[in-house]
C-alpha cells in the first residue's frame, strides 16, 4: 500500500510482479484491509498485476504531475487530454485488457489539483476523504485530491517615499529668488555673515593674516553692512537661516 503523498503523483502504471516496476516507482501490493492487491487475471497476466504510482515524496518533482484517473473498460473511447497508463514490462501485442487506467498530466505551476494517493480496497470498504474511481475484478480504486500548493514570489519592496512631515524639515525656501540671493550678495564680500544677530562673524584667512602681522590698513576701505543693510539691498530676509538656527539646540547657539 502507498505511504500517504506529502506531494502529487507524477505517474501510475501497471506493473506485471512488484520486482517489474522501475526504480522510483512504488507498487501498491496490499489493500487498507491488508489483503493482497493482485489484481488477478484483469490485468492479463497469468500472475495477475498490480497498480504502482511515482512521485509522492516529501519534495515535489520537477516535470508534470497527475492531475486526474480514470478506471475504463476496455469499450470506452480514450477520453480526451489523457494518456493509457504504461505497463512494466511492455505488453504483449493483442494482450486483451478488460479494464484500462488512463491518467491526466498537466505541468505543476499550471495544475490547481492534483491527485495525491491511490488506494485499495474491497468493494464494500468506504474510504473517508478518497474518491473512488473504479473498480477490478474484486477491488475498488480510491485516489485522494487537493489543491496544489504553489510557492509564493518574493515580495517586491514598495519605493520609498518621504513624508510631508519630513519635507517641511528642508531648509530649502520656497522662493527661487531668495534661494539666489545669499549667493549675489556673498561673491561681494570676504565675509562669512551671521544666520543670526548675535552670531559673531568669521574673517577671510587672507584678513586673519593680515590682522596677525599688526597691520590694519587692509581694513581702512572696508566696509561691513549690518544685517538691515544686506535684507533691505538683496530683498532677502533670511528667512532659511533664521529658521535653521531656530531648530539649533541652545548648546550650538
Amino acid at each position: 500500500m502507498a505511504a500517504a503523498a506529502e506531494t502529487p503523483l507524477t505517474g501510475v502504471a501497471w506493473a506485471a510482479a512488484p520486482e517489474a516496476a522501475p526504480a522510483g516507482w512504488t507498487v501498491i501490493t496490499v489493500t487498507v484491509e491488508g489483503a493482497p492487491a493482485n489484481l488477478g487475471k484483469g490485468f492479463g497476466h497469468k500472475g495477475g498485476g498490480y497498480l504502482c504510482v511515482s512521485g509522492g515524496g516529501a519534495q515535489a518533482a520537477p516535470g508534470p504531475v497527475v492531475t486526474d484517473v480514470q478506471v475504463l473498460s476496455d469499450r470506452s473511447p480514450q477520453p480526451a487530454g489523457y494518456t493509457r497508463a504504461p505497463e512494466f514490462p511492455e505488453p504483449r501485442t493483442g494482450v486483451s485488457r478488460k479494464k484500462r487506467v488512463y491518467v491526466k498530466l498537466l505541468q505543476l505551476d499550471t495544475a490547481e489539483t492534483a491527485v495525491f494517493d491511490i488506494k485499495l480496497s474491497s468493494k464494500s470498504k468506504a474510504l473517508p476523504h478518497y474518491m473512488k474511481i473504479g473498480e477490478i475484478g474484486s477491488f475498488a480504486i480510491w485516489c485522494k485530491k487537493g489543491p496544489v500548493l504553489k510557492s509564493s514570489p518574493q515580495p517586491i519592496p514598495k519605493p520609498r517615499t518621504i513624508a510631508a512631515g519630513l519635507k517641511q524639515l528642508s531648509l530649502q525656501h520656497p522662493d527661487s529668488d531668495q534661494k539666489a540671493a545669499p549667493l549675489r550678495f556673498l561673491k561681494h564680500f570676504s565675509l562669512l555673515f551671521p544666520a543670526m544677530d548675535g552670531v559673531p562673524f568669521t574673517l577671510h584667512p587672507k584678513f586673519e593674516r593680515k590682522l596677525s602681522s599688526g597691520s590694519n590698513a587692509i581694513l581702512a576701505d572696508l566696509h561691513v553692512k549690518s544685517l538691515a543693510d544686506i535684507e533691505k539691498e538683496y530683498n532677502y530676509a533670511f528667512v532659511v537661516e533664521r529658521t535653521a538656527a531656530a531648530r539649533l539646540p541652545p548648546s550650538v547657539c
